[in-house]
């Protein structure tokens, strides 16, 4: 009888170890399945909770009056806008996310406003993303609820500002900040109103905290690589960090970096004792019948085979079963955990393929030691005993 077949007669024989050591594999499978498709889950969920706190990092002109800074929340010195482009046109930088405005306080119809033209998002070259803020038409205004309610401005009214016509595309929700007394248009056209043309006061940016973790940089490193990079691109501007949200966010991130990091070999270890402690059970059950063989004639490779193949058998079985198990059980937990990116949750089929290929190899090391032991029992001393 061939060695695929003993294999196959020994595993209906020991039916319960065969199941206990088929369990364990798909123990192993279903943690790395279930791990993989949560993590990515829990790390895209990460970045756009991250991403909706806001901005963090405020680049200014460098001979900002800071205390007129703190008191307005926006810098009465410009620079210039090409800055922006400068900024976007580089590789590798700890910014993403690049927002280039413009405020003025002014007075329009007998009201004290802010008037604020934003660029449309901008990235590096590198880090192409979707915007995290909103971009205005060049010719259409965003109305303040405040300014909107006070001179009963409506959507599709005409309002004139500094010699530029506006349409007005929204009024928006009352915010309870100085959002309610502010009218946002292009950049451009703020810019004509006010005459300040390629100037702009402010560029609000994202740092990428990716770069911290993948350099394992702390959040005073990260901070001086950003002022490094833009005193060398930038010299007459400064970079202001609103250092809560930053920690908040890098803290977050290597927090879930750390726990997939921890938890995915603390679960293969404990699954690999598992199967060995089984093989290691198989053996000794099997230490008559080991003898017996090797009294046969039956050579070390041959014995060593049968458990090495049987692992490997298990571990294929373990494989499919461990898949199907993970992939359901992050499907269903997933999108309860991961609310606000719960559609982008679904079967990982390369997983499938890492699980087939890697769960017999995992299943035969396990083995390992307990097959060298099968084989270098002397026969004769087995026999003795029995």
């Amino acid at each position: 009888m061939g060695v695929l077949g003993l294999v196959l007669k020994e595993m209906g024989h020991r039916k319960m170890n065969f199941i206990l050591s088929a369990l364990a594999v798909a123990a192993a499978v279903a943690s790395f399945v279930f791990l993989r498709i949560t993590g990515e889950a829990s790390k895209r969920e990460t970045r756009r909770v991250m991403r909706d706190m806001g901005f963090n990092l405020r680049i200014i002109p460098k001979n900002t009056d800071m205390s007129q800074f703190w008191a307005d929340g926006f810098s009465e010195e410009t620079m210039p806008e090409e800055y922006v482009y400068r900024f976007a046109s580089q590789k590798g930088l700890y910014y993403t996310h690049l927002v280039a405005t413009l405020h003025k306080r002014i007075t329009w119809r007998g009201k004290q406003i802010i008037l604020t033209g934003i660029l449309p998002e901008v990235c590096p070259p590198d880090k192409k993303k979707p915007p995290m803020t909103f971009s205005v038409d060049p010719g259409k205004a965003f109305v303040g609820y405040e300014i909107a309610r006070s001179l009963g401005i409506k959507r599709g009214d005409r309002i004139e500002i500094g010699g530029v016509t506006f349409t007005v595309e929204r009024v928006l929700p009352e915010s309870g900040s100085d959002d309610d007394i502010r009218i946002y248009g292009h950049l451009h056209d703020v810019q004509k109103a006010l005459g300040l043309e390629g100037r702009i006061n402010e560029i609000k940016a994202l740092e990428c905290v990716c770069y911290a973790i993948s350099h394992a940089m702390s959040p005073s490193e990260l901070r001086a690589a950003l002022r490094e990079q833009l005193s060398r691109l930038l010299p007459d501007a400064k970079l202001i960090e609103i250092r809560s949200i930053a920690a908040a966010r890098l803290r977050q991130r290597w927090m879930v970096e750390r726990y997939f990091r921890f938890a995915m070999p603390f679960i293969v270890v404990i699954c690999a004792v598992w199967i060995g402690a089984l093989a290691m059970m198989n053996v000794r059950e099997r230490r008559y019948e080991i003898g017996i063989m090797r009294a046969l004639g039956y050579g070390s490779g041959r014995i060593a085979s049968l458990f090495l193949i049987k692992a490997a058998f298990i571990g294929v079985i373990g494989a499919a079963v461990g898949y199907a198990a993970g992939t359901l059980l992050a499907l269903k937990i997933g999108p309860e955990v991961f609310k606000v990116t719960a559609k982008a949750i679904k079967p990982d089929y390369t997983a499938l393929i890492w699980s087939l290929i890697g769960a017999p190899i995992f299943s035969a090391l396990s083995s390992f030691i307990p097959s060298m032991i099968a084989v270098t029992q002397d026969p004769a001393l087995i026999l003795r005993e029995g």
